[in-house]
Formats: structure tokens, sequence, C-alpha cells
């Protein structure tokens, strides 16, 4: 079963991204509206994917709000 976690793995990725209005909570950066593909990978072979809309920090990356 331990080996198994190591396997599967999940990656994610800012495909395009806007200036938005509003200041990080955290570090008192920019925001930003992000388009994140999410993609869920077994042995390096992908079997799927996800594409959401988030509010990210431009200075520390923290994911302020993730809308699916």
């Amino acid at each position: 079963m331990v080996v198994f976690c190591f396997l599967v793995d999940q990656t994610k990725q800012v495909r395009g991204s806007k200036p938005a209005a509003g200041t990080c909570s955290r570090c008192g950066g920019g925001a930003s509206v992000a388009d994140m593909k999410t993609a869920t990978r077994f042995c390096y072979v992908p079997l799927y994917w996800k594409s959401s809309k988030a509010i990210i920090c431009t200075f520390c990356g923290a994911v302020l709000k993730s809308y699916s």
C-alpha cells in the first residue's frame, strides 16, 4: 500500500492569469485570477483532468479562493 502512494500524483498548472482587485490577506501582495488545470497521473500517465478558476497571490502564490 505504501508503494501505491508514490505511483499516483497530482499536478496543478496555471494556464493564464489576469490582474484582479484586492490584496493577499497573508502577505499584502496583489491578487490575480488564474485558470488552473489539475491533472491526476498514475505511473506518469494522465488519467483525469480538471479545469477551474482561482484567485491567487502574485507575490507568495497562495490560493486565496478556488472556483470549480
